[in-house]
């Protein structure tokens, strides 16, 4: 394992290997894969993007009755995975998950690009659509109604924030002994622990 894992803050670390692959990945280096449990137990993954990361935990934004909005809702812990295949990188996150204040919705919401906030409103996401043709009625009629001006938020559109307990970085090495370093936080900081390959 080499030192350069071995370091203070973790979320420096993930900036760092955040901005290598934003030069190496052809797209979305942001690209994670988030994991949460139904009410029944059973896992559901799928990739989201990550619009966000500091002290507090990782961000992202969606619509709150989608299948990962109401399995957040009511069993708020969540996974992620980010996966950077032109770095041999792997970050894997587990933590506890809150909504975002409505502020910091309302401020990422309107920096979208306008059809994506009419989306936003024409999409119930997760619910059983007839047609495509629905779905395109719904954004004309959206469209319509705003038409001018300022698009509010909708009220079931807003970010959820995982707070991380525990962080791993995995990086390839020759004849798959990996390096992987796990950060496990520890009242007002991080313990770490090498872990076998």
């Amino acid at each position: 394992m080499q030192d350069d894992l071995i370091v203070a803050d973790p979320y420096a670390l993930f900036g760092s290997w955040l901005d290598e692959a934003g030069k190496s990945e052809p797209n979305d280096a942001n690209a994670m894969s988030l994991a949460t449990v139904d009410g029944d137990g059973m896992p559901s993954v799928r990739v989201v993007l990550l619009k966000d990361f500091d002290e507090r935990g990782f961000v992202f934004y969606t619509n709150t009755e989608s299948d990962k909005g109401r399995q957040l809702l009511g069993h708020p812990k969540a996974a992620l995975c980010f996966h950077w295949k032109s770095l041999r990188r792997q970050v894997r996150v587990w933590g506890d998950t809150s909504l975002v204040s409505a502020g910091e919705a309302d401020e990422y919401y309107h920096s979208r690009p306008r059809g994506s906030q009419i989306g936003a409103w024409a999409s119930q996401q997760s619910r059983p659509l007839d047609s495509r043709a629905t779905l395109e009625r719904r954004v004309a009629d959206f469209t319509a109604q705003y038409g001018v001006g300022e698009i509010p938020r909708p009220d079931h559109w807003t970010g959820f924030r995982i707070a991380p307990r525990r962080i791993e970085f995995w990086r390839d090495r020759e004849f798959r002994l990996h390096d992987r370093m796990v950060y496990t936080r520890a009242n007002a900081g991080w313990t770490t622990e090498r872990l076998y390959p």
